[in-house]
């Protein structure tokens, strides 16, 4: 546990530095390639998806709301 919180306490004083010193990453980045790398990345998710979905032949816990009829109640016959 040691070892992860020194890590993370790394990664924040290295986020600390590159606020307070800038960061090496160009401002024109997200205008640049944030439409291409947002459709991409839906294409990708879409067709893993698909393929999830279509191919793998995993059985998918659907409803059974509308197919399964209750049994009939039983009344309890009183004795005398």
């Amino acid at each position: 546990m040691y070892r992860f919180a020194k890590a993370a306490v790394n990664i924040t004083g290295v986020a600390g530095r590159q606020v307070r010193n800038g960061s090496t990453v160009r401002q024109d980045f997200h205008s640049q390639y944030g439409t291409g790398l947002l459709v991409s990345s839906t294409v990708f998710c879409t067709a893993v998806w698909a393929y999830v979905i279509t191919s793998t032949g995993i059985t998918w816990n659907l409803s059974p709301v509308g197919r399964v009829m209750p049994k009939p109640w039983r009344v309890k016959e009183e004795e005398e």
